[in-house]
């Protein structure tokens, strides 16, 4: 079954941030990237870190956050389908309109919040661009 995820643009908490949020059934699995997600590459993933999860309400929320933690945009959203999951690692498949393919978040220690993020295999290029 497809589930949902989004990424949301963070602005006024911080630098310029992206939440990307994987739906796990009752909850959102998160991680932050300081830089936009559609510029992973197979040879390049990005740092990423893993938050808390969210609540499924985050999937197609804009606004200011709570507690004056600035406000978030949707970036990008669409279905995704996990493939492999772990406690070090999420293999999943990301059809939104600007990721599309099957990306890996791997866990990068030795604190357990260090992730990357990359495109499993081959580059992928979003469908917004040539």
């Amino acid at each position: 079954m497809a589930e949902e995820f989004v990424v949301q643009a963070h602005s006024g908490y911080g630098p310029l941030h992206y939440d990307l949020m994987i739906q796990r059934v009752t909850s959102l699995a998160t991680w932050q990237l300081a830089t936009p997600p559609d510029q992973a590459r197979s040879d390049r993933a990005l740092p990423a870190r893993r938050l808390a999860d969210h609540r499924l309400e985050y999937l197609t929320y804009q606004g200011p956050v709570s507690g004056g933690r600035g406000s978030v945009a949707i970036a990008d959203k669409g279905i995704c389908q996990v493939l492999s999951a772990d406690q070090s690692h999420l293999l999943v498949h990301l059809e939104g309109s600007k990721l599309h393919g099957v990306y890996r978040l791997q866990s990068t220690g030795p604190l357990p919040d260090q992730w990357t993020f990359a495109p499993s295999s081959g580059e992928i290029v979003p469908k917004d661009r040539p």
